[in-house]
């Protein structure tokens, strides 16, 4: 395969929501860019691609339709206040230490199923800038 995926994690989501985020590194090998275009999980009713833009104190999401880019040789890194796989209408909720199957489609190259793991809800907005 010409893309690695290093790092996969998922953030367990307070029950209520019924959302939950997904993340990882991706290294394109290969001999040309490629994009992620799509992801599937039985955990979820819908999953998408989704980028964060940080504007003053607050965040903007937006799914991006078009996939994401993966130029060669360039990591690409999905994370928290960033790139996320959105994992909406959950089943149930995460919970620390189990692992959720993930199949990852892209345009060029061929689907990839990886294992996240999934991590205690993270800080968000002011924590994460020290300001709790």
């Amino acid at each position: 395969m010409s893309i690695d995926i290093k790092e996969p994690w998922a953030r367990a989501q307070n029950a209520e929501s019924g959302e939950a985020a997904g993340f990882a590194t991706f290294f394109n090998h290969g001999p040309e860019p490629d994009r992620l275009v799509g992801a599937t999980t039985a955990i979820a009713g819908k999953t998408e691609i989704w980028g964060i833009r940080v504007v003053g104190p607050g965040t903007r999401m937006r799914h991006l339709e078009d996939g994401l880019k993966l130029p060669v040789g360039m990591p690409i890194e999905l994370k928290p206040r960033g790139y996320h796989l959105f994992f909406q209408s959950l089943g149930k909720p995460l919970v620390p230490g189990q692992t959720v199957a993930v199949t990852l489609q892209f345009e060029k190259g061929a689907a990839q199923t990886v294992e996240l793991l999934v991590k205690a809800e993270g800080p968000i907005n002011r924590a994460t800038l020290g300001h709790a």
